[in-house]
């Protein structure tokens, strides 16, 4: 498995090309922000200091959780060309056993998501810092660290299992570029949720890993916002949160760090679980 795993990771970083297109859709929503989207919605909070940073650090929480996913999308662009070449027919005539098979790719996906994810994370802070912020302490660092790994876990189980009905790297190409696209709406970045139908905002709401993205907000901006809003009523601050999609809100109930933790991990088993099934049922 780990042989397995070894090879598709070098096999994605060798392919630059791979490196590049899952992190389009992460190119795409910063240029988008630094050409007219931060300076839009900034102007909304006029009168306010330190709505810059404020934003940046919303930007960038929303940047992470996107490259957990758009990364772990091309790490498996392994799997759907060795089935297209038949490589796959030789791994399963070779004396491995498939859950090793199975395991080997998804570990890689994951650990290419991880580290492009990390990667995202200390430019972000980077960038957060240009923009007059400041570095997270280490504490929130731990969580953040934690949040990705959980985010990336859960859309490694949630991709292998649509992955594995490909058969074709057209396929493949087609639903990572429809999913670059639409990776910015569904996680709330390209327009705040608050902004967007109920319809949509409900559907946002329960795709896991906009989830990832709240979390990530919640960590990236709790200081921000209690130095923008410091001397502003809490019913605004609430409202604000609720459209920039600091958290979410079902109805009258308020989501909590723990449900969005809980929504991951059971996105993470339960695709895993599925995953597993079609993996064998394929193989008969």
């Amino acid at each position: 498995m780990l042989n397995i795993a070894n090879r598709n990771i070098k096999l994605f970083f060798r392919e630059k090309g791979n490196v590049f297109f899952s992190l389009l859709g992460v190119f795409i929503i910063i240029g988008l922000y630094l050409l007219f989207l931060g300076e839009a919605w900034g102007s909304g909070f006029d009168g306010l200091e330190g709505v810059k940073p404020m934003m940046a650090a919303w930007i960038m929480a929303g940047v992470v959780a996107v490259t957990s996913i758009t990364t772990t999308m091309g790490a498996f662009g392994t799997m759907v060309e060795d089935k297209s070449n038949k490589i796959m027919k030789d791994f399963n005539a070779a004396p491995i056993k498939r859950y090793q098979i199975v395991g080997g790719y998804m570990l890689s996906a994951y650990v290419v998501g991880l580290i492009m994810s990390m990667v995202a994370f200390i430019l972000g802070q980077l960038y957060i810092v240009y923009a007059g912020g400041a570095f997270l302490d280490f504490v929130t660092t731990l969580k953040v660290l934690g949040t990705i790994a959980l985010s990336v876990l859960a859309s490694t189980s949630l991709l292998f299992f649509l992955v594995s009905f490909f058969q074709s790297n057209g396929a493949f190409g087609t639903a990572s570029t429809v999913l670059g696209s639409l990776i910015g709406f569904l996680t709330g970045i390209y327009m705040p949720i608050g902004q967007l139908p109920e319809t949509v905002q409900w559907i946002i709401k329960f795709f896991p890993v906009s989830h990832s993205a709240v979390m990530l907000r919640q960590l990236f901006m709790e200081v921000p916002i209690q130095e923008v809003f410091k001397d502003v009523p809490v019913e605004y601050v609430e409202e604000v949160k609720n459209t920039l999609g600091v958290q979410f809100q079902y109805g009258d109930y308020t989501a909590s760090y723990s449900l969005h933790l809980a929504v991951l991990a059971c996105t993470a088993v339960l695709f895993f679980i599925l995953s597993v099934l079609n993996a064998s049922r394929t193989s008969k």
